[in-house]
């Protein structure tokens, strides 16, 4: 009896989707080409630099936050086999998709993880949603966005920020959450408006979560590098996916290897240094 008046739940977001695209189309074109400039301009901004160099630079920097001589040396070694390999236009490619996502995830995201965190109806409404995005199959909104923006980086990059942006919604929450009473207490007690609570004990307090967040967000980011290529998004993804359709093993695992490679050297730079400051304290 069920199975006889199925609900056109499909048929209704197609229609809504057919309705965006004969409506929006100059909006979403205009999105759409915005979005590939930026990202084209940070490749190029990033594929400017001589190889070395930029190896240098970027080394440098994970010195100066992480402070460890081993993770230097494993940074520069790593972007040395990746450039022998062949792929540092790939790597460059994918390296300003991924920061580019993880910017937009970060500064939607960390706003609304402290808006639910003073608000629990805002993040009871939010919740559901946040449990779609991350459990809904890639693939099935990955349609819509292609349908909406064409092939390109642009829907690859829009299907990622929806995948990822729940981590720092998430870990911002639970950071602003966990500040305990007696610090906010005695902030009042001091005088601090809502705006000194927030920047000056919430913030703080929850820097080590923030951090967490922006780190899983970047290696959802890269997770989806594969997925992206699949709709025209340059990269790391485009030789996987090339290997996967010729049965090339030496392609798809020399890429693999570039993109584990580029993965663990973010998540270690980016990765809050809590255990040495408490150590050099």
């Amino acid at each position: 009896m069920l199975t006889e008046h199925k609900l056109p739940l499909g048929q209704y977001i197609a229609a809504f989707v057919e309705w965006l695209t004969k409506h929006g189309a100059n909006y979403f074109d205009f999105i759409s080409s915005t979005l590939e400039a930026m990202i084209h301009g940070a490749t190029f901004a990033l594929a400017w630099f001589n190889p070395l160099a930029l190896i240098a630079l970027i080394a440098a920097i994970a010195h100066l936050i992480q402070r460890k001589w081993g993770l230097t040396a494993f940074v520069i070694a790593s972007f040395l086999l990746i450039l022998n390999l062949g792929y540092w236009q790939e790597t460059m490619e994918t390296l300003a998709q991924v920061m580019f996502a993880t910017l937009v995830c970060v500064v939607i995201g960390v706003p609304l993880g402290i808006v639910a965190a003073h608000k629990p109806m805002f993040y009871t409404l939010m919740r559901p949603v946040l449990d779609l995005m991350q459990t809904v199959p890639t693939f099935v909104y990955l349609i819509p966005t292609l349908t909406l923006f064409g092939l390109g980086v642009v829907p690859g990059l829009i299907s990622t920020v929806v995948f990822a942006i729940a981590a720092p919604i998430r870990l911002t929450y639970l950071g602003i959450q966990d500040v305990p009473q007696e610090l906010m207490d005695a902030g009042k007690a001091f005088g601090c408006s809502r705006r000194q609570l927030l920047s000056r004990i919430e913030l703080p307090h929850a820097m080590p979560s923030i951090a967490a967040g922006v780190t899983q967000c970047i290696m959802l980011s890269l997770s989806m590098v594969v997925i992206a290529a699949l709709v025209g998004a340059d990269g790391l993804g485009k030789p996987v996916v090339n290997a996967l359709n010729t049965a090339d093993i030496a392609l798809g695992f020399e890429a693999g290897l570039a993109i584990v490679l580029l993965a663990i050297m973010l998540d270690r730079i980016c990765k809050q240094p809590d255990a040495q400051v408490r150590g050099d304290a």
